[in-house]
């Protein structure tokens, strides 16, 4: 038995109305202030400020990155100078 055809009555979201999908979105946007409280709904304000959070976060970990590479760097170079001033001078 086929369900497809023009006489199937199979549903999918493309067979919903937008008027009972928006329905439907509020009745589970009213049970999430119900449910979590009305001031732990999140927001588009709150997801903006994670966000920004989140960006400062990893700005603060490319900082440190940078920093421990640049450390690194003048450790290396500091060590081959020494290295280079060593093998210059003449053996007695």
């Amino acid at each position: 038995m086929s369900t497809t055809g023009p006489n199937s009555t199979a549903l999918g979201l493309t067979t919903l109305s937008r008027t009972v999908a928006s329905l439907a979105v509020g009745v589970v946007h009213t049970l999430e202030r119900a449910v979590v409280g009305e001031g732990r709904v999140r927001t588009a304000r709150g997801n903006a400020w994670e966000a920004v959070c989140a960006d400062r976060a990893r700005a603060d970990q490319r900082a440190e990155l940078d920093r421990l590479v640049a450390e690194l760097a003048a450790a290396r170079a500091a060590a081959r100078d020494r290295r280079e001033v060593r093998e210059r001078q003449p053996v007695s």
